[in-house]
């Protein structure tokens, strides 16, 4: 078998590129992830911040019945709390669409663990969750 000249090398340079192409392949797969897992985050956070206010109602009587009200205040003053704890959340909105649910929004800054080169500002999350107050 008889290699000509232009033969010579040609697999080191397949093997580098291949080398690139799989680095490459990880770390926007772990970007990737961290991206998911952030947004997960960022959605246990809001659905907290929901929970926390629906349970700032005030209890009034209607018609010998005892009913749960809602304020806007008082949504905003739970789910702020609760989100501060938390630590790089922010409360966007926090309301009480009908005086028995809880809307509240939270948003968060992304930062990819890997490519922070190609991102540098990273990307902005936000989670909208709603929680319902109700006496049984």
């Amino acid at each position: 078998m008889n290699r000509g000249a232009n033969d010579e090398g040609s697999v080191l340079l397949l093997t580098i590129g291949y080398a690139l192409l799989a680095i490459v392949l990880v770390a926007v797969c772990v970007d990737a992830t961290s991206l998911y897992l952030a947004h997960k985050r960022t959605q246990a956070v809001a659905d907290a911040a929901a929970v926390a206010g629906a349970d700032g109602f005030t209890l009034d009587v209607a018609d010998g019945e005892p009913v749960a009200t809602l304020t806007d205040d008082g949504v905003h003053e739970q789910a702020v709390a609760l989100v501060a704890a938390y630590g790089n959340a922010a409360v966007v909105d926090a309301e009480t669409p009908d005086g028995r649910s809880a809307r509240v929004t939270v948003t968060t800054r992304w930062r990819p663990p890997v490519t922070t080169l190609f991102v540098p500002e990273g990307v902005r999350l936000e989670a909208t969750a709603t929680s319902r107050t109700a006496l049984r």
